[in-house]
Protein backbone atom coordinates (compact mmCIF):
# COMPACT_ATOMS: atom_id res chain seq x y z
CA UNK A 1 0.00 0.00 0.00
CA UNK A 2 1.41 3.41 -0.62
CA UNK A 3 1.94 5.85 1.56
CA UNK A 4 -0.34 8.95 1.83
CA UNK A 5 0.46 12.46 3.54
CA UNK A 6 -1.62 14.77 4.84
CA UNK A 7 -4.84 14.98 3.01
CA UNK A 8 -4.64 11.80 1.45
CA UNK A 9 -2.97 12.40 -1.70
CA UNK A 10 0.69 10.29 -2.26
CA UNK A 11 3.52 12.62 -1.63
CA UNK A 12 4.62 12.45 -5.46
CA UNK A 13 1.10 12.96 -6.87
CA UNK A 14 1.35 16.22 -4.47
CA UNK A 15 4.60 17.00 -5.51
CA UNK A 16 3.38 16.94 -9.46
CA UNK A 17 0.22 18.74 -8.90
CA UNK A 18 2.08 21.39 -7.02
CA UNK A 19 5.11 22.04 -9.76
CA UNK A 20 2.00 21.62 -12.35
CA UNK A 21 0.81 24.98 -10.59
CA UNK A 22 3.66 26.36 -10.36
CA UNK A 23 4.31 26.08 -14.04
CA UNK A 24 0.94 27.44 -15.27
CA UNK A 25 1.85 30.35 -13.38
CA UNK A 26 4.87 30.95 -14.57
CA UNK A 27 3.55 30.85 -18.03
CA UNK A 28 0.60 33.12 -17.22
CA UNK A 29 3.36 35.22 -15.90
CA UNK A 30 5.66 35.41 -18.69
CA UNK A 31 2.69 35.86 -20.71
CA UNK A 32 1.70 38.96 -19.10
CA UNK A 33 4.85 40.40 -19.48
CA UNK A 34 5.67 39.60 -23.03
CA UNK A 35 1.98 41.07 -24.07
CA UNK A 36 3.01 44.34 -21.89
CA UNK A 37 6.33 44.52 -24.02
CA UNK A 38 4.44 44.36 -26.84
CA UNK A 39 2.18 47.17 -26.26
CA UNK A 40 5.11 48.99 -24.75
CA UNK A 41 6.54 48.79 -28.14
CA UNK A 42 3.82 49.38 -30.09
CA UNK A 43 4.00 52.83 -28.38
CA UNK A 44 7.10 53.62 -28.24
CA UNK A 45 7.86 52.36 -32.10
CA UNK A 46 6.32 55.87 -34.03
CA UNK A 47 8.89 57.52 -31.52
CA UNK A 48 11.85 55.91 -33.10
CA UNK A 49 14.63 57.89 -35.17
CA UNK A 50 15.68 55.72 -37.62
CA UNK A 51 19.05 55.47 -39.65
CA UNK A 52 18.97 57.51 -43.51
CA UNK A 53 16.85 55.72 -45.88
CA UNK A 54 15.03 53.93 -43.28
CA UNK A 55 11.61 52.31 -44.64
CA UNK A 56 8.19 53.38 -43.13
CA UNK A 57 7.90 51.98 -39.67
CA UNK A 58 5.55 48.79 -40.27
CA UNK A 59 7.77 48.07 -43.45
CA UNK A 60 10.89 48.35 -41.45
CA UNK A 61 9.93 46.32 -38.63
CA UNK A 62 9.22 43.62 -40.97
CA UNK A 63 12.18 43.66 -42.98
CA UNK A 64 14.82 44.71 -40.88
CA UNK A 65 16.47 41.49 -39.09
CA UNK A 66 18.17 42.73 -36.23
CA UNK A 67 22.05 41.76 -37.31
CA UNK A 68 23.26 45.02 -36.23
CA UNK A 69 25.31 45.91 -39.46
CA UNK A 70 24.32 49.13 -39.78
CA UNK A 71 25.19 50.17 -36.00
CA UNK A 72 28.49 48.76 -36.94
CA UNK A 73 29.48 50.12 -39.95
CA UNK A 74 28.73 53.86 -38.72
CA UNK A 75 31.84 56.13 -38.08
CA UNK A 76 30.50 57.86 -34.92
CA UNK A 77 28.70 54.73 -33.74
CA UNK A 78 25.53 57.16 -32.51
CA UNK A 79 23.19 53.87 -33.73
CA UNK A 80 21.75 51.60 -30.37
CA UNK A 81 20.79 48.46 -30.96
CA UNK A 82 17.76 48.57 -28.46
CA UNK A 83 17.89 45.84 -25.88
CA UNK A 84 15.31 43.53 -24.51
CA UNK A 85 12.64 45.31 -21.62
CA UNK A 86 13.38 48.91 -23.41
CA UNK A 87 11.30 51.41 -25.10
CA UNK A 88 11.77 50.71 -28.22
CA UNK A 89 11.74 47.15 -30.13
CA UNK A 90 14.32 45.11 -29.36
CA UNK A 91 17.17 44.62 -31.11
CA UNK A 92 16.45 47.37 -33.52
CA UNK A 93 18.35 50.64 -34.64
CA UNK A 94 17.85 54.09 -33.60
CA UNK A 95 19.69 57.22 -32.86
CA UNK A 96 18.99 60.19 -30.14
CA UNK A 97 19.94 63.80 -31.98
CA UNK A 98 20.37 65.26 -28.73
CA UNK A 99 23.65 63.28 -27.34
CA UNK A 100 24.44 61.58 -30.88
CA UNK A 101 23.09 63.05 -34.29
CA UNK A 102 23.90 62.00 -37.81
CA UNK A 103 27.06 63.03 -39.23
CA UNK A 104 25.51 62.88 -43.12
CA UNK A 105 28.26 60.48 -43.65
CA UNK A 106 28.40 61.11 -47.84
CA UNK A 107 28.99 57.58 -48.48
CA UNK A 108 25.91 56.37 -46.21
CA UNK A 109 27.62 53.43 -45.13
CA UNK A 110 24.65 52.01 -43.03
CA UNK A 111 22.81 51.61 -46.18
CA UNK A 112 25.73 49.90 -47.60
CA UNK A 113 25.81 47.81 -44.81
CA UNK A 114 21.99 46.75 -44.63
CA UNK A 115 21.83 43.37 -46.17
CA UNK A 116 18.11 43.29 -46.23
CA UNK A 117 16.63 46.85 -47.79
CA UNK A 118 15.03 48.07 -44.60
CA UNK A 119 17.55 51.13 -44.75
CA UNK A 120 16.54 51.23 -48.81
CA UNK A 121 19.24 51.30 -51.30
CA UNK A 122 17.39 54.14 -52.94
CA UNK A 123 19.08 56.44 -50.94
CA UNK A 124 22.32 57.31 -52.44
CA UNK A 125 22.44 61.03 -51.72
CA UNK A 126 21.97 61.56 -47.63
CA UNK A 127 20.78 65.12 -48.39
CA UNK A 128 17.57 62.96 -49.39
CA UNK A 129 17.09 61.77 -46.22
CA UNK A 130 14.37 62.04 -44.40
CA UNK A 131 15.16 60.52 -40.93
CA UNK A 132 12.53 63.37 -39.13
CA UNK A 133 11.63 66.86 -39.16
CA UNK A 134 13.32 69.63 -37.03
CA UNK A 135 10.92 71.45 -34.80
CA UNK A 136 11.52 74.63 -33.25
CA UNK A 137 10.16 75.70 -29.50
CA UNK A 138 9.38 79.45 -30.43
CA UNK A 139 8.60 79.98 -26.86
CA UNK A 140 11.88 78.82 -25.61
CA UNK A 141 13.93 79.48 -28.77
CA UNK A 142 16.53 82.20 -27.86
CA UNK A 143 16.54 83.91 -31.46
CA UNK A 144 12.76 84.03 -31.06
CA UNK A 145 13.17 85.74 -27.92
CA UNK A 146 14.82 88.36 -29.45
CA UNK A 147 18.36 87.31 -28.40
CA UNK A 148 21.50 86.52 -30.75
CA UNK A 149 21.76 82.64 -31.12
CA UNK A 150 21.26 81.50 -34.52
CA UNK A 151 23.28 78.04 -33.81
CA UNK A 152 20.63 75.97 -35.49
CA UNK A 153 21.11 77.66 -38.51
CA UNK A 154 25.02 78.04 -38.49
CA UNK A 155 25.76 74.17 -37.40
CA UNK A 156 23.00 72.98 -40.02
CA UNK A 157 24.58 70.86 -42.99
CA UNK A 158 21.92 72.38 -45.27
CA UNK A 159 22.84 76.03 -44.22
CA UNK A 160 20.40 77.98 -46.44
CA UNK A 161 18.06 75.47 -47.30
CA UNK A 162 16.95 72.99 -44.46
CA UNK A 163 17.14 76.10 -42.09
CA UNK A 164 16.94 79.62 -43.23
CA UNK A 165 16.76 82.88 -41.30
CA UNK A 166 13.98 85.21 -41.20
CA UNK A 167 14.87 88.85 -40.58
CA UNK A 168 12.37 91.21 -38.48
CA UNK A 169 12.91 94.42 -36.95
CA UNK A 170 12.60 94.41 -33.19
CA UNK A 171 10.76 97.39 -32.21
CA UNK A 172 12.60 98.05 -28.91
CA UNK A 173 15.77 99.16 -30.64
CA UNK A 174 17.64 99.27 -33.84
CA UNK A 175 18.33 95.46 -33.96
CA UNK A 176 17.14 93.21 -36.25
CA UNK A 177 15.79 89.82 -35.08
CA UNK A 178 16.89 86.49 -36.82
CA UNK A 179 14.50 84.18 -36.30
CA UNK A 180 15.19 80.67 -37.65
CA UNK A 181 12.52 78.88 -39.89
CA UNK A 182 12.61 74.74 -40.81
CA UNK A 183 12.10 74.06 -43.90
CA UNK A 184 10.78 70.98 -44.08
CA UNK A 185 11.06 69.78 -48.02
CA UNK A 186 14.98 70.03 -47.08
CA UNK A 187 14.94 69.24 -43.63
CA UNK A 188 16.95 65.71 -43.53
CA UNK A 189 16.03 64.94 -39.76
CA UNK A 190 19.95 64.63 -38.61
CA UNK A 191 19.59 66.33 -35.37
CA UNK A 192 22.89 68.40 -35.17
CA UNK A 193 21.02 71.60 -34.74
CA UNK A 194 19.21 69.65 -31.49
CA UNK A 195 22.52 68.46 -30.31
CA UNK A 196 23.63 72.11 -30.90
CA UNK A 197 20.96 74.18 -29.75
CA UNK A 198 22.35 75.93 -26.45
CA UNK A 199 19.46 75.50 -23.95
CA UNK A 200 18.97 73.96 -21.07
CA UNK A 201 16.39 71.71 -22.78
CA UNK A 202 16.52 71.90 -26.76
CA UNK A 203 14.21 74.67 -28.01
CA UNK A 204 14.60 72.56 -31.76
CA UNK A 205 14.03 68.91 -31.83
CA UNK A 206 13.52 66.38 -34.55
CA UNK A 207 10.06 64.12 -34.51
CA UNK A 208 9.01 61.70 -36.40
CA UNK A 209 7.33 63.42 -39.90
CA UNK A 210 3.83 62.31 -38.79
CA UNK A 211 3.92 63.38 -35.66
CA UNK A 212 4.22 66.84 -36.86
CA UNK A 213 3.14 67.34 -40.25
CA UNK A 214 -0.90 67.46 -41.19
CA UNK A 215 -2.08 66.81 -44.59
CA UNK A 216 -4.70 69.27 -46.17
CA UNK A 217 -6.11 66.54 -48.29
CA UNK A 218 -6.45 65.58 -52.08
CA UNK A 219 -9.21 67.18 -52.24
CA UNK A 220 -8.22 70.79 -52.40
CA UNK A 221 -6.36 71.89 -55.94
CA UNK A 222 -3.87 74.46 -55.45
CA UNK A 223 -4.00 76.08 -58.81
CA UNK A 224 -1.12 78.39 -58.62
CA UNK A 225 1.30 75.60 -57.84
CA UNK A 226 1.02 74.29 -61.67
CA UNK A 227 0.30 76.10 -64.67
CA UNK A 228 -2.98 75.42 -66.58
CA UNK A 229 -4.71 77.53 -69.03
CA UNK A 230 -7.00 78.86 -66.29
CA UNK A 231 -4.14 79.60 -63.82
CA UNK A 232 -1.22 81.10 -66.72
CA UNK A 233 -2.18 85.01 -67.05
CA UNK A 234 -4.97 85.94 -69.68
CA UNK A 235 -2.85 88.09 -72.21
CA UNK A 236 -5.47 89.33 -74.92
CA UNK A 237 -4.63 90.00 -78.71
CA UNK A 238 -2.92 93.30 -79.71
CA UNK A 239 -6.32 94.07 -81.56
CA UNK A 240 -8.97 93.29 -78.99
CA UNK A 241 -11.59 95.87 -78.74
CA UNK A 242 -11.56 98.09 -75.01
CA UNK A 243 -14.04 96.64 -73.34
CA UNK A 244 -17.67 99.06 -73.10
CA UNK A 245 -18.09 101.17 -70.89
CA UNK A 246 -20.91 100.32 -68.19
CA UNK A 247 -24.27 102.37 -69.41
CA UNK A 248 -27.05 103.75 -66.93
CA UNK A 249 -30.27 102.37 -67.20
CA UNK A 250 -33.33 103.62 -68.68
CA UNK A 251 -34.36 106.79 -66.74
CA UNK A 252 -31.04 106.85 -64.15
CA UNK A 253 -29.03 109.61 -63.59
CA UNK A 254 -25.41 108.85 -63.33
CA UNK A 255 -23.38 111.45 -61.06
CA UNK A 256 -20.49 113.48 -61.98
CA UNK A 257 -17.43 110.54 -61.54
CA UNK A 258 -19.98 108.30 -60.62
CA UNK A 259 -21.26 104.95 -61.35
CA UNK A 260 -24.52 104.25 -62.95
CA UNK A 261 -26.89 102.84 -60.01
CA UNK A 262 -27.19 99.07 -59.48
CA UNK A 263 -24.10 98.30 -61.61
CA UNK A 264 -22.05 97.37 -58.71
CA UNK A 265 -24.24 96.68 -55.77
CA UNK A 266 -22.12 93.94 -54.18
CA UNK A 267 -19.24 96.39 -53.65
CA UNK A 268 -20.92 99.93 -53.58
CA UNK A 269 -23.99 99.35 -51.23
CA UNK A 270 -26.05 100.05 -54.34
CA UNK A 271 -30.24 98.96 -54.59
Amino acid sequence: MSEQGPGGLNPNRRDFLVKMAQGAAIAGTGGLLWDHLLHQEARAAPYALRPPGALPENDFNAACIKCGQCAVSCPPVILKMEPAGGDLPIGTPSFVARTGPCIMCPDIPCVKACPTGALSPKLTKIENARMGLAVIDIENCLSWKGLRCEICHRDCPLKGKAITLQMEDRGLSRHTVFKPIVNSDSCTGCGICEKACPTQISAIRILPHHLVQGKIGDHYRLGWTFDTQITQDFKPGAGAPPAAAPTAAPGSVVPPGGKAPGMDYLNSGGL
